[in-house]
């Protein structure tokens, strides 16, 4: 028997999330990037308009991993898709079957959505996690590259391309 629980986030559980993602940062060698904060964090998860959802893994009432995923469309499949953004176990909780039960719920969660795809990304460097993930049955798709704007560029586009009377 599992000595974990798996659930669903509440707007308590913001500043627990918020230093699991700060852990996350610093293993992925990103703390340099990483600007959580629990109120960022309860807009996201909470607010009038959720961007996410959030599963939080508890060993002992303590957090000790998450998830953070949200749905996203295939235009071919015209279906939706659930994208996990991020999934973290603490180091010294890894081995415990947390990680494959934060998978395995959210696989379930796609199926029981009429999702078309279960996606997620992994650094090209984490080979644990790449292993991992491909004994779960995940595909590494190397043919597809990943397109990034951030603020300052996405700004600039949309002032060059604004078109009078488009909706938004």
């Amino acid at each position: 028997m599992a000595d974990f629980i798996l659930r669903r986030a509440e707007p308590g559980d913001c500043a627990e999330l918020n230093r699991l993602i700060l852990a996350l940062a610093e293993y992925e060698k990103l703390s340099h990037q990483a600007a959580p904060s629990p109120e960022g964090l309860h807009e996201a998860l909470f607010g009038e308009r959720p961007a996410c959802e959030a599963l939080m893994a508890e060993r002992s009432g303590r957090a000790v991993g998450f998830a953070l995923f949200f749905t996203t469309f295939s235009t071919f499949l015209c279906r939706p898709g659930l994208y996990l953004e991020d999934v973290f176990v603490e180091p010294e909780h890894r081995g415990a079957g947390i990680g494959k039960a934060i998978l395995g719920h959210l696989a379930g969660l796609a199926a029981e959505r009429r999702c078309g795809r279960f996606e997620w990304r992994v650094l090209d460097w984490n080979e644990p996690s790449i292993r991992f993930y491909e004994s779960l049955g995940g595909k590494l798709l190397p043919e597809w590259q990943l397109v990034r704007m951030t603020e300052p560029e996405f700004s600039a586009l949309a002032r060059q391309s604004s078109v009078p009377g488009a909706a938004s």
